[in-house]
């Protein structure tokens, strides 16, 4: 297994007597992009900052690129890109001061020349001596990018980099991603957005500290094995009265709304069809459709236990 970059068996962390995460275990492989998804509070932030060295974890083992998480955590974390949720960068300094004072940090020889290289890269041209307090959502994001990847780590690790940022930016922001992993950059990536979670190559959910499914977009659908149909009409109290209707009926494990039209979801196809059949009105067209990513993560949450205790 020497292209798993992430191998790890047993995380657990508690703070205060409540359990953070719960005997998490994962493997994420060189150039993948991995997508760690799942609510607030979930234990994304808390399993990141254990896997690149930040914190000690309870129980459990493993490795990241290759040194031992709780042995080598200086080794681990010279050699990774921490992407926090918020922007860490000085407000007050240019574009190119942040990036030459992050590669002064890193020691890199010439950081002038890494910084002008980022700038370039990341189409920040003509911004290098804007100030970084006055950028936009998706120009921070950029800047914070170009510093977390100025020491060409071997792992990078986004916690919900994108929250806050137009669709256009965040599209931007991706395609930079791909390309990294294309060179052979490993990406974990921590993100609420269902249309980010597509874009990666393999995801992990995690709810109340605990790993509930991983696999790839397509895996993780079929393993739900959710029968999903899709209801539209009237929009409003019909189908608000509608949902609470479904959500009381035998066979029916989720009813999720998306604008004009509610998903309705169960595991038994049998049972689901017997149910929908009592709300065939006048108004109301039915029709199956395929699961989306984002009915089988709303089921998961549903089903999840709550760890606050």
């Amino acid at each position: 297994m020497t292209n798993v970059v992430i191998d790890v068996h047993g995380l657990t962390k508690r703070f205060g007597g409540r359990t953070v995460v719960r005997d998490l275990s994962m493997q994420v492989k060189q150039g993948s992009i991995f997508g760690f998804l799942g609510p607030n509070g979930s234990g994304k932030t808390t399993t990141i900052r254990m896997l690149c060295g930040l914190l000690t974890p309870d129980a459990g083992t493993g490795t990241c690129l290759g040194y031992d998480i709780l042995l080598d955590r200086d080794k681990i974390k010279r050699r990774v890109g921490y992407m926090t949720q918020r922007f860490s960068l000085y407000q007050d300094l240019s574009v190119r001061e942040n990036l030459e004072f992050v590669g002064r940090i890193y020691g890199l020889a010439r950081p002038a020349s890494a910084a002008r290289a980022a700038i370039k890269r990341l189409g920040l041209n003509g911004r290098e001596n804007q100030i970084a307090g006055q950028l936009s959502g998706g120009w921070k994001q950029r800047l914070a990018l170009g510093a977390c990847t100025l020491a060409s780590p071997q792992l990078l690790l986004l916690d919900e980099p994108t929250a806050g940022v137009d669709p256009k930016a965040r599209r931007d922001f991706w395609k930079e991603i791909h390309a990294l992993a294309a060179d052979g950059l490993t990406v974990l990536v921590s993100t609420h957005y269902m249309d980010e979670a597509e874009r990666c190559h393999e995801l992990a959910y995690i709810a109340y500290g605990e790993l509930l499914v991983r696999g790839t977009v397509e895996e993780v659908i079929a393993g739900a094995n959710l029968v999903t149909w899709v209801v539209t009409g009237p929009n409003g109290p019909v189908l608000s009265s509608l949902s609470d209707e479904l959500s009381r009926t035998r066979g029916v494990d989720m009813v999720a709304p998306f604008g004009t039209s509610l998903h309705v979801s169960g595991r038994n196809p049998e049972q689901l069809q017997a149910a929908i059949a009592h709300f065939r009105r006048p108004g109301l067209e039915w029709y199956p459709a395929k699961p989306s990513l984002e009915d089988v993560f709303i089921d998961l949450m549903r089903r999840a236990r709550d760890n606050y205790q």
